[in-house]
């Protein structure tokens, strides 16, 4: 593949739209390599992110409880 390369500052560099097309040309082959997930794998995935969302909610909801409970009742208890 044949570039223009002009000297700027010492330093040759390529000009922008040939960069851009180049880095355009290897999304696109980047893209042909990947394996998508079919429709039923995507499906369990999305359900599975959902469950443990909701458990890491109620995880964080018992903690902030206790925690609250702790530090704010208990150490005013103290005072």
């Amino acid at each position: 593949m044949a570039e223009a390369v002009t000297e700027r500052g010492g330093a040759t560099e390529r000009g922008r739209l040939a960069r851009i097309v180049e880095f355009l040309r290897d999304v696109r082959a980047e893209l042909r390599k990947v394996t998508w997930p079919t429709m039923e794998e995507l499906k369990k995935a999305t359900t599975v992110i959902i469950i443990f969302v909701m458990i890491m909610g109620v995880v964080i909801g018992l903690m902030d409880a206790t925690f609250q409970f702790v530090f704010v009742r208990a150490v005013a208890r103290l005072f």
